[in-house]
């Protein structure tokens, strides 16, 4: 039997197909045309699906069932996209439905924060433990969170949706409210940072970074590390707070929940060496003691795949 997952994010979309093992056979993308109607685009997933199968000797008979991975707010249980910020067309559109109409193969839903989670916890670094948070970390900051052995969804599906909580009254704004988890832990939060901090001047070496050498629109988070790997000091500045309120909300996270795994992706996974120190001490002197000794901290290992993988297990049912 083969499995098919896809991936729905603002930008791009995935199809992919795997064997009863979840290794990748092959996988078509295509960009998100947020201006078309949400019907056509799923019209088009299932030709994608048909050409992915054929293409491969695969009778869609052979298909065991579908799994999405998509932005939130959603409905997993009923298959649900609600109203996904970066999908504004995607309205209280049933994916379940659809594909199970379409194509008479078993749906499944999940946000991409637990879909990600789920994934590390069967096929990746997070096998054999039973208390996980999966932290994405990308353009914004959310969690998946896996409980006794059981991904935990919530009362409403809400669950994990940490970018919101506030850690500093004073902070900057990214998205949601001041001083939020996000606004200092995510792509779009450490640009707004630096832009904030070079505009106010306060920081001694923010005269003298390389960013200056850059237009405002042409400044994002890859630049910023790509100047602190040329040892800009306001670019590791930046860094470094990032950092200092990532081991402040994970130690929150760490005495809430007590998990024995924390897995940390994205932006955390291609440069843990600027995170791990900072957040170590933080941790040290924020979490409690027996909690922090039980936890570890540790890169996402799926790589730029993993949305592909959360996808694909997500179209298991089971977790």
């Amino acid at each position: 039997m083969y499995y098919i997952g896809i991936d729905i994010g603002g930008t791009k979309i995935s199809v992919t197909i795997s064997d009863n093992k979840f290794n990748i056979i092959d996988k078509i993308k295509f960009l998100t045309d947020t201006y078309k109607e949400p019907e056509e685009i799923l019209d088009y997933m299932v030709k994608i699906i048909k050409e992915i199968s054929m293409n491969n000797n695969i009778n869609i008979e052979q298909i065991s069932s579908i799994g999405i991975s998509c932005g939130g707010p959603l409905d997993s249980k009923k298959g649900i996209i609600l109203c996904p910020p970066n999908l504004p067309k995607w309205n209280n559109i049933n994916v379940k439905k659809y594909f199970e109409t379409a194509l008479s193969l078993p749906t499944y839903l999940l946000n991409d924060a637990n879909a990600c989670c789920v994934a590390e916890w069967k096929l990746g670094v997070g096998k054999g433990y039973k208390n996980i948070i999966f932290l994405t970390f990308g353009t914004g900051i959310g969690a998946g969170l896996v409980l006794d052995n059981k991904l935990y969804l919530g009362t409403d599906d809400q669950a994990g949706e940490i970018g919101h909580i506030r850690i500093d009254k004073n902070g900057p704004l990214a998205y949601g409210k001041k001083g939020s988890f996000e606004s200092y832990c995510s792509g779009a939060g450490i640009k707004n940072l630096a832009l904030i901090e070079l505009v106010k001047g306060e920081i001694e070496s923010s005269r003298d970074t390389l960013l200056h050498n850059y237009k405002k629109e042409n400044i994002d988070t890859a630049l910023i590390f790509k100047l602190a790997n040329k040892k800009d000091n306001f670019c590791c500045e930046i860094i470094n707070k990032s950092a200092y309120k990532l081991g402040l909300g994970l130690s929150i996270l760490i005495d809430i929940l007590n998990p024995d795994l924390i897995i940390i992706g994205s932006i955390y996974t291609r440069a843990e060496k600027y995170f791990k120190s900072i957040i170590d001490d933080v941790i040290g002197e924020e979490a409690l003691p027996i909690n922090r000794k039980t936890c570890k901290i540790v890169p996402a290992s799926l790589g730029e795949n993993i949305g592909d993988y959360a996808a694909l297990i997500t179209s298991t049912g089971n977790y």
